[in-house]
């Protein structure tokens, strides 16, 4: 069983690189909790390949840094689509 999970480990942080994952599109993709991701990639990627992780972790912390951004264009594109329903 535990390698089952290291196994995981190693193919999310690999996921997250190649494809600049978030973290909720990663767990949405591997079938796991947010928390489970964050787990694996600080904590059981590390122990097992702490460059790959090193790696994972700066996408992760590049699309943290940008989560308000992300998060104000929704409600734009929310906001848009409600007020032209309107009229």
């Amino acid at each position: 069983m535990k390698g089952i999970v290291e196994e995981r480990a190693v193919e999310l942080g690999e996921y997250i690189i190649q494809s600049k994952a978030t973290v909720r599109s990663a767990a949405k993709k591997f079938g796991i909790s947010k928390s489970t991701v964050h787990k694996d990639i600080t904590e059981r990627l590390k122990r097992i390949n702490p460059a790959l992780a090193r790696e994972a972790r700066k996408v992760l912390d590049i699309n943290k840094s940008e989560r308000h951004i992300r998060g104000g264009m929704a409600t734009k594109e929310k906001y848009l689509h409600n007020h032209l329903k309107v009229r």
